[in-house]
């Protein structure tokens, strides 16, 4: 992974995606101590950074018959959206207890849920058999390249963005599951601003990513954290995400379900932003974190699927 393929990537979907604002807030800034930069991911294509990575992976398809996703909701509804430009079909398998907003949005693109008997323990077995029955591309939702670069492209708008306000960015943070968000804006970040920090942040309960950097390895979560942010359930990182954090990656800070919480609602108050569980990760780190951080600091606000339903 290098920039120029997050160049490319940044090519080949810009007709299709926006360039997301980056948002301030006087009254978060001055609640906060910081200067807060906050890169509206939410406000994408499909509510999330998810539409880049799988654009960037389904427009390098040669005449796919079709597109295949697993996915918990973003990277379905990413998927979905891809094959609508493309004009394929899309299949996306979900687990059977994922969210219906989430599900009825993958829909509302055109794909086909299937969830019927899917849990989070066998949702990639039924993606492969579905695969060899219909011969339909999987795009995974982080551990592949194309789709690493794809997401590292907010990465790139986010450092022009600041540059044209003249800010020199301290550090970029953002929500890290199976970490291809979180790859992609480091290797675009470290190259073109090598001093600028880059740093996850995940849920108490869900630390895999944290605890895997320390240990040097691949650590696994034995099941799906029982978490608010639903994004980053996953068990762990990737094959190809894990030795690019390794390298680049600043560090993984932990945040609490209290702080999730509480960065959902200053969003909502203080900036009027709607923003899921995930994409408040950031600023539940500064509210736990925030006095070893630098002063200036950008939030990847990574999505706004909230499902307000009881």
């Amino acid at each position: 992974m290098d920039l120029a393929e997050i160049h490319a990537a940044f090519r080949r979907i810009a007709p299709y995606t926006h360039r997301t604002p980056l948002l301030t807030s006087g009254l978060l800034d001055e609640l906060l101590g910081k200067r807060l930069l906050l890169k509206a991911e939410h406000l994408q294509k499909t509510g999330s950074f998810k539409a880049r990575g799988a654009l960037s992976k389904a427009l390098a398809l040669e005449n796919p018959k079709g597109l295949l996703a697993v996915s918990s909701g973003n990277h379905a509804q990413g998927v979905a959206y891809a094959a609508k430009v493309l004009g394929v079909k899309a299949l996306v398998v979900m687990p059977e207890d994922a969210s219906p907003y989430k599900k009825a949005s993958a829909r509302a693109y055109g794909a086909e849920v299937v969830d019927r008997g899917v849990t989070a323990k066998n949702r990639e077995e039924v993606a492969r058999a579905l695969q060899e029955e219909t011969g339909y591309a999987l795009i995974h939702p982080f551990d592949d390249p194309l789709v690493i670069a794809g997401q590292g492209t907010a990465g790139l708008e986010l450092l022009a963005q600041a540059g044209k306000r003249g800010v020199f960015l301290e550090a970029v943070l953002a929500p890290v599951g199976g970490g291809g968000l979180l790859a992609g804006l480091a290797t675009a970040i470290k190259a073109l601003s090598p001093q600028t920090l880059v740093l996850g942040v995940e849920p108490e309960g869900a630390e895999d990513a944290k605890r895997s950097l320390e240990a040097g390895r691949i650590l696994r979560l034995e099941a799906p954290p029982r978490i608010r942010a639903d994004g980053v359930r996953t068990l762990s990182l990737g094959e190809r995400t894990f030795p690019i954090l390794k390298e680049k990656a600043d560090g993984i800070l932990v945040v609490s379900e209290e702080a999730i919480l509480e960065a959902e609602r200053l969003l909502f108050t203080r900036t009027k932003q709607v923003v899921e569980p995930t994409g408040a990760l950031p600023l539940a780190a500064v509210l736990e974190h925030g006095a070893g951080l630098p002063k200036t600091l950008a939030l990847l606000l990574s999505g706004g699927n909230r499902d307000f339903s009881p």
